[in-house]
């Protein structure tokens, strides 16, 4: 395994301090950053106006940090899943997702993850670790199409306000003009709703922000997601009601629907009466079934009914479309291990 340190991760202000060290001029950052984030290259030898000899003492000490794919596998519907290794020598998957007119990269922020929602994959994972800066973007930069992007979700493995110092510093890498130069409304974060974090996030990020809802009651959410007894769903919506949702950011619930479980009549009225006063959007989710687990996906019907109850009364809200199931890439199923499928 290569031990040097990586460049991807590191911000403007980090490489100065490395060039100034290595005696080369303060503006070798600048120059050194357009080269990792804007023009994506993989080696040193790559970035011509930086002198061959400056070149070849940041190699001694520093790797660029890319990290091509151990495994790839493409879904009859064009979604691309990828397992990308880590710099502590774990594994992490990425889901790409083209559609007609946008492609979405879904991106995961650990390797497993604490929160063991009964009904997620990773959760039955565990967790394993925290992805550094530099695993995050990797998934960005690694991928065949990055050019091709319009969207990144932070979706994947892992909860994303768990390892917030790490993922915070790759968004601002993304959005600030010295990275991708990408607009914050091109990114959502989807997060339980971790207290210690989630109101940092809304105060120090413009990207949008998508809760894991699943459950508007608090015994039942408790139930299949273990994360309400620290911070539940009446205090989350409370605390996201103090803040203005009106304009470009939005604020959307994720709900994923199990038959016989939360897809009644009686879980819509409370959605209503828990969100009335919010401006968001709901997102109702296909299950896609897991080991061992006894839960089953609510009829295409009854969520349609269950959609237009809730849009009817003031909550605007859209069924995702599923992807990527064939290939185990569809919400909830995302696992660290090379498949044979």
């Amino acid at each position: 395994m290569d031990t040097r340190s990586s460049i991807l991760g590191m911000n403007t202000t980090e490489l100065q301090a490395i060039v100034l060290e290595l005696g080369m001029p303060k503006f070798t950052a600048k120059q050194i950053a357009q080269w990792v984030y804007q023009k994506r290259v993989t080696t040193f030898d790559e970035m011509t106006n930086i002198s061959k000899r400056h070149r070849d003492l940041l190699a001694e000490r520093f790797a660029v940090g890319r990290r091509t794919a151990k495994d790839v596998h493409t879904s009859k519907d064009g979604t691309v899943k990828y397992l990308f290794p880590t710099e502590d020598g774990q594994s992490v998957e990425t889901v790409y997702i083209p559609e007609k007119d946008r492609a979405t990269l879904c991106v995961s922020s650990q390797v497993g993850c604490k929160m063991n929602c009964s009904f997620c994959q990773t959760g039955k994972q565990g967790f394993q670790g925290n992805l550094t800066t530099a695993d995050i973007l990797n998934q960005i930069y690694s991928i065949d199409q990055p050019e091709s992007l319009t969207n990144i979700v932070f979706m994947g493995q892992g909860e994303p306000l768990d390892n917030y110092d790490a993922l915070m510093k790759a968004i601002n890498l993304l959005t600030s003009d010295e990275g991708w130069a990408w607009s914050p409304k091109r990114i959502t974060l989807s997060t339980v709703g971790l207290k210690k974090n989630l109101k940092r996030f809304v105060e120090e990020s413009e990207c949008h922000l998508a809760v894991s809802m699943h459950f508007p009651f608090h015994e039942t959410r408790m139930q299949y997601m273990p994360a309400e007894r620290q911070y539940g769903i009446e205090e989350i919506v409370e605390l996201l009601s103090q803040y203005d949702w009106s304009h470009q950011r939005r604020l959307s619930f994720e709900y994923t629907m199990f038959d016989g479980v939360n897809d009644s009549m009686v879980f819509a009225k409370e959605i209503v009466r828990l969100l009335k006063n919010l401006d968001c959007r709901v997102n109702l989710i296909r299950y896609h079934r897991i080991p061992d687990v006894e839960l089953e996906d609510t009829p295409l019907p009854k969520m349609t009914a269950f959609r237009d109850y809730l849009t009817k009364h003031g909550v605007y809200t859209t069924i995702r479309t599923s992807r990527g199931q064939d290939i185990q890439a569809a919400c909830g199923m995302l696992i660290s291990k090379e498949e044979s499928l």
